[in-house]
């Protein structure tokens, strides 16, 4: 034990000398590692400063610390990844950064957790670079800046300028309040004008994701992936099998009491998700292939899924927003929670008033509701690329990396994968 704390503050030294600037102290003669700070690659990718961050420089103190240790190797992906590794640059702290699910599992594991002297707290110090990955590789780079400051109020100002904005138009083309139309949405808003509209927000959104996550996946250099790394990689995903806390009894939230409805929630959420644009596709393609043109009856493809979807958008967000403000503050970044409340929030009413203009598509204030959930839902994709919505996206990224890695030699012999 003592042999293990020597290295840990050995490691703790050369951190704390190197976010210093100054030298990184030497030990039996032999010349200190110095950090060799990894650049973008690929053509016309923009290098990155060298210098670490403050808050990448408190990943790689960690990290080495936790090098030293291994006691939680087995408890998710980021452990086998780091034993892989025996200097952190940019490149590797992003990727693990993103590798991590913020289970917390590790913080109440941790013997060298605060208040002991090494203060490790391996989730918030994740937490506080992957929320920084998100501006790093934002495009364009300003509008990630601006989401970051001002979560919450960005993404509750563009749903309501948007809203108010179509609200206005309805107004000014014949009135809030009208005869029933059957649910007939076009007779307010042209199939051609909305399908441009969205078209072009959605074509923003998966651009600006596309650049981001392209950037931060020639920077990680993955390496060429097979079959079987992408299958293992999908599977991870879309089971959320990281958020078991490596041993299947679920997360840790409010205090070191285990929970698997962080995991319940996420699946809710990203279920009903997929569920609602299952509903947009089949809409589109009865319209398009079909012939066959909206509104459709309650018990048609497009309703059921858009319904079924609309309602795990109400419990998963719901349920996510209630473990946020819950949540012990060591288990992450304060910061973060108003970008983090700012997405729960469109998803809910993004789903909310998706519903209420199904119960009210055949009243009198259907143009109302319409142009109301519009607005929310053109606000919910302009801000994915650069909030909580991004997670998913880099985080399958460097789930992807992680199955291709762990497939090829591991040259140091450190640790078991």
């Amino acid at each position: 034990m003592k042999q293990l704390e020597a290295l840990a503050r050995e490691a703790q030294s050369f951190s704390q000398a190197d976010a210093q600037g100054r030298t990184p102290p030497q030990s039996g003669g032999q010349p200190a590692m110095t950090e060799q700070p990894v650049r973008w690659v690929g053509k016309n990718a923009k290098p990155q400063a060298d210098a670490l961050t403050g808050d990448e420089t408190e990943v790689a103190r960690v990290m080495q610390i936790c090098n030293a240790c291994r006691y939680c190797e087995g408890f998710c992906a980021v452990f086998p990844a780091m034993t892989r590794r025996l200097e952190f640059g940019k490149a590797d702290l992003n990727y693990l950064a993103n590798l991590c699910h913020n289970c917390g599992a590790c913080l109440h594991a941790c013997q060298y957790a605060p208040p002991h002297e090494f203060a490790v707290n391996v989730p918030q110090a994740m937490a506080k670079v992957r929320m920084q990955t998100y501006t790093d590789y934002a495009w364009p780079a300003a509008l990630g800046t601006l989401y970051q400051r001002n979560g919450l109020t960005l993404s509750l100002a563009t749903a309501g300028g948007l809203a108010l904005f179509l609200v206005l138009a309805v107004l000014m083309a014949g009135g809030l309040f009208h005869a029933p139309m059957a649910g007939n949405f076009y007779a307010v808003f042209p199939h051609n004008t909305l399908a441009l509209m969205f078209g072009v927000v959605f074509g923003f959104s998966m651009l600006a994701l596309g650049v981001g996550v392209t950037r931060f996946w020639r920077n990680v250099s993955p390496g060429a992936a097979s079959g079987a790394a992408v299958a293992e990689a999908a599977h991870d995903a879309l089971r959320l099998r990281y958020l078991d806390g490596g041993h299947g009894k679920g997360c840790n939230n409010a205090d070191d009491a285990f929970t698997l409805w962080r995991r319940r929630f996420h699946h809710f959420t990203f279920y009903g998700f997929m569920l609602c644009f299952a509903a947009t596709c089949v809409a589109t393609a009865y319209h398009y292939l079909l012939g066959q043109q909206a509104p459709y009856p309650f018990f048609s493809a497009p309703v059921l899924l858009g319904t079924a979807g609309g309602i795990g958008l109400l419990i998963g967000p719901a349920g996510l927003l209630w473990l946020n403000i819950k949540r012990h503050p060591q288990q992450g970044d304060a910061a973060q929670k108003p970008m983090d409340r700012g997405f729960i929030l469109l998803l809910f009413l993004t789903s909310a008033t998706g519903l209420a203009l199904l119960a009210g598509r055949d009243g009198s204030a259907m143009a109302l509701l319409l142009a109301v959930h519009l607005g929310v839902v053109m606000a919910l994709f302009l801000t994915l690329p650069y909030g909580k919505f991004a997670h998913g996206i880099y985080r399958s990224a460097a789930l992807l990396k992680w199955s291709i890695e762990k497939r090829q030699p591991n040259k140091l012999q450190l640790g078991s994968d």
